[in-house]
């Protein structure tokens, strides 16, 4: 498996007028993001800067398992949100074991 740096950016169907968790079809949208948590498949994800764009961190073959296992996703469906970049990123330093240690 490799690990990869996703961004997601507002697509075409994105209400600028309403809060990301109002928009249409969150609840399906959060329910398939947390789906791929559990499976292990996203390892890291949510809003960066000023929450326009997304960056999810995924384990997957391929850029091609990235893109089919991101396919159904509701929102890239409707258009709500959109594939801006995905690149594959190696690991040189990792902390989050360290994360939660005071």
């Amino acid at each position: 498996m490799a690990v990869f740096a996703l961004t997601l950016v507002h697509g075409a169907s994105w209400d600028g007028d309403r809060p990301r968790r109002e928009q249409a079809q969150w609840d399906e949208h959060a329910q398939f993001m947390d789906a791929l948590v559990a499976d292990g498949f996203v390892v890291l994800g949510g809003p960066i800067g000023d929450g326009s764009d997304v960056l999810l961190i995924v384990d997957a073959a391929d850029d091609a398992e990235v893109r089919t296992r991101l396919a159904p996703d509701p929102w890239l469906v409707a258009g709500i949100l959109a594939i801006d970049s995905l690149r594959p990123w190696q690991i040189w330093l990792d902390g989050r074991n360290r994360l939660g240690q005071g």
